[in-house]
């Protein structure tokens, strides 16, 4: 697809402002889009959606089709008439700047039981109407996960290999026609939160596309293990014959890690997929691309070569060997089933073989450039007086990153930092502006940054750190950042500056 000059922020909506704990897809979601089409930017670039389970990590979902409830607006929901303002008058003293997981997600399940409630007794009959047309389009994947959630509450979060019974955990026809029974009016809870995730996203999602902003999404190349994606797929994946990976995902040790990243997700079996034309794949690609309009593949290195790590349980990566993915057939699948120009980005970051970068040329997909990397000297790739073209996104840094000011106060090398003040030319007093105006006068047609970073926050505002568990993906910014005008007007600025308005 065509990327015109513009420029987007990095945010993940859990981060935005509200009162019940953690960013949802109410007031705040549209002020924020409304800051966007103030600031003359171009894309809003939001990172997985699905539901969080171990880690609270977007990239470990439970379902790669699902959304996540607790970003649900309980305001709007209340405003449709299944809660009242009574029931929402006990929200827990919740942190204002981070997001405590553990009270979030049982108030907001407890809210949405009650909401379930309140829509099955007393629910118009229109309402109950779209809500079933709504269930019957989506019931490829939505039948799985409810019975798969339905199940998993019932044996108190336990992974489904943990379940208690075998016959449920490995599909047997007559458990889960048991257990549908069982759980029926579970099973339609799960459902009826899903139908308001995507009946709220869309209305967002629309508000953005009319205000001239597109959304970038995000999908992990792999899924959780412990996920309804797995359950109920299991023959394509690397599994012994309980459901337990063989071997599972990662990387090798890099930038982040002296031992690897052990993702530990389940690899797929290609050669099985491939056999089948791919269909999984396909009502994926399907699935995202209806949520937001441009998408962000996670790992593209694995569509050539994937890091295979035998199952450890020091959680390691050092020990493992590169196997073919399945490379340009995949992509002439998804392009025979869903049209030949799709609105993808390649992240092809870390080392990459060079096979990758021909695999993305090949397809003529934009790459990823980012500028925090690239102070060690002046033939690093990630300058912008290296770039060899404009089909790529450039950032100061994404969410596995420090924030720029972290990384100049803390975790830049006085070398990089001396090598970075010596390419302005000048001392730097701002870090996070100077790799603002790097980026957007780069030859890259699209230009992002976290939010972080255009509002100049520290470290303690970053939002992940890999191979680190527990503590990501907490941070969260109060209202009163979206009228910070210095902050508004520089980008304002430098949006105009270096050409990358959008009207």
């Amino acid at each position: 697809m065509e990327f015109p000059r513009a420029s987007g922020i990095l945010l993940h909506p859990t981060s935005l402002p509200g009162r019940y704990g953690i960013g949802d897809l109410g007031e705040y979601a549209f002020r924020f889009i409304d800051y966007l089409k103030q600031t003359g930017q171009a894309y809003w670039q939001v990172l997985p959606l699905g539901p969080t389970s171990y880690g609270d990590s977007p990239y470990q979902a439970l379902s790669t089709f699902a959304g996540n409830t607790n970003l649900i607006s309980l305001d709007k929901v209340a405003a449709m008439g299944w809660l009242s303002p009574q029931d929402l008058a006990d929200v827990p003293k919740f942190p204002v700047y981070a997001v405590d997981y553990g009270p979030v997600i049982e108030y907001h399940n407890r809210k949405l039981a009650l909401a379930y409630k309140n829509f099955a007794a007393r629910g118009k009959p229109e309402h109950k109407t779209a809500f079933a047309d709504w269930c019957q389009t989506q019931a490829d994947w939505l039948e799985d996960y409810g019975l798969f959630l339905a199940l998993k509450d019932e044996n108190g979060g336990r992974p489904w290999t943990e379940w208690s019974s075998k016959g449920e955990s490995l599909r047997e026809t007559e458990a889960l026609s048991e257990a549908s029974a069982r759980l029926a009016m579970e099973i339609e809870r799960v459902k009826f939160g899903q139908w308001l995730f995507f009946s709220q996203w869309h209305e967002v999602r629309a508000y953005a596309n009319a205000a001239g902003i597109r959304i970038i999404g995000d999908i992990p190349i792999f899924v959780a293990h412990d996920s309804s994606d797995v359950w109920a797929n299991r023959e394509l994946f690397s599994l012994d014959e309980n459901g337990v990976p063989n071997v599972v995902a990662g990387v090798p040790p890099d930038y982040f890690s002296r031992t690897g990243q052990y993702w530990g997700n389940p690899l797929y079996k290609w050669d099985l997929m491939k056999s089948r034309g791919y269909p999984w794949w396909i009502a994926r690609m399907r699935s995202i691309l209806a949520t937001v309009d441009i998408v962000r593949i996670d790992h593209f290195r694995g569509f050539y070569d994937y890091w295979e790590i035998p199952v450890n349980d020091e959680r390691t990566a050092v020990n493992g060997r590169w196997v073919d993915g399945p490379n340009l057939h995949f992509f002439h699948a998804l392009r025979e089933q869903l049209g030949g120009d799709l609105p993808i980005i390649a992240e092809d970051l870390g080392d990459m073989h060079p096979m990758v970068y021909e695999l993305r040329d090949a397809l003529d997909l934009p790459g990823m450039k980012i500028i925090q990397f690239g102070f060690d000297g002046p033939t690093n790739k990630f300058l912008p007086h290296n770039y060899e073209s404009r089909n790529f996104i450039v950032y100061t840094g994404t969410h596995d990153n420090n924030t720029a000011r972290g990384w100049w106060d803390g975790e830049g090398t006085e070398s990089e930092k001396a090598y970075f003040q010596a390419l302005m030319d000048r001392e730097i007093t701002e870090p996070h502006w100077e790799m603002i105006r790097l980026a957007m006068a780069s030859v890259a047609h699209t230009f992002v940054a976290p939010l972080q970073d255009i509002l100049g926050f520290g470290a303690d505002t970053r939002m992940n750190m890999p191979g680190k568990l527990g503590g990501n993906w907490t941070w969260r910014f109060t209202p009163e950042w979206l009228n910070f005008e210095p902050a508004k007007m520089r980008l304002i600025h430098y949006t105009r500056l270096y050409n990358r308005w959008t009207d």
